[in-house]
């Protein structure tokens, strides 16, 4: 048992060594990044690099973004997705399982052979530089794996709850909000969780669909200290450091809801 505790402490150590790594290098200027080894500490602390990403680089503007943009897209992904699977598990009609199957089928489509088309349907719909086509395509990309996950949970929810509200008079409507919802809250939490690290993350769909300034996310941002003779690294860490901190703080208090909600469904089924 002790040797099994050790090699989880030295696998855990290795995850953090980045963080580490990052935390220092976002406060070094050029010279020490390029001439000190990846661990050292800087010789003096230059915590004026992350009050520049703030001030100078607009990255407070970015922050809200993407703060903005990644709740409106889980809210959406979530709801949709149990919707659907509450239509799929719960209700009888001949297509359900072709549409399951439909939204599957999503799962393995390559999310960058999509760019092209994308592109050119947004651009249709006059939606290029709009954060509705990074919404959009948010949603639409979470939707399969939510829906999976949300399955094996529905799949085990006893149907002799929603018998005795049918008999008491309650509607599809009122049942599901009512009832189904509250009760798949601890796998909603994880769907959640998953989703929000996606959307925070979404770097490609940004940088093709977005170009102005103002609806721009942190992860694009990181650009603006990138330029043609010089780039600045120490501002680039900080950046980096910036948006990892919500995810990182996200993940390790609800860490465990992630775990309790991926294994609900699996156990009770």
């Amino acid at each position: 048992m002790a040797v099994f505790y050790t090699i989880l402490i030295v696998f855990a150590a290795l995850q953090v060594l980045p963080l580490v790594w990052l935390l220092f290098f976002s406060l070094k200027n050029n010279q020490e990044v390029f001439n000190t080894p990846l661990f050292s500490l800087p010789s003096v602390p230059r915590w004026e690099n992350y009050v520049k990403v703030w001030v100078e680089g607009d990255i407070g503007r970015y922050f809200f973004n993407s703060v903005w943009i990644t709740t409106v897209s889980v809210i959406f992904t979530v709801l949709l997705a149990s919707f659907a699977t509450f239509a799929i598990t719960r209700m009888n009609w001949k297509l359900k399982y072709a549409m399951l199957g439909l939204f599957m089928v999503g799962l393995m489509i390559p999310v960058h052979s999509t760019l092209i088309p994308l592109f050119g349907f947004f651009t249709k719909i006059q939606l290029i530089d709009h954060p509705m086509s990074i919404i959009l395509t948010n949603v639409g990309f979470n939707l399969p794996i939510t829906i999976m996950i949300l399955l094996g949970f529905y799949n085990a929810l006893p149907r002799e709850l929603e018998e005795s509200a049918v008999i008491d008079g309650c509607s599809v409507h009122r049942m599901f909000f009512q009832i189904i919802l509250p009760m798949t809250s601890p796998v909603m939490v994880t769907t959640t969780i998953i989703n929000m690290i996606y959307n925070w993350n979404e770097f490609v769909f940004v940088n093709t669909f977005i170009s102005s300034e103002q609806y721009k996310t942190l992860t694009v941002g990181i650009q603006n200290f990138i330029g043609q003779y010089t780039t600045d690294w120490g501002a680039i860490g900080a950046t980096l450091m910036i948006s990892v901190l919500p995810i990182l703080l996200a993940f390790f208090f609800l860490s465990d809801k992630i775990v309790e909600g991926i294994t609900a469904g699996a156990i009770k089924g």
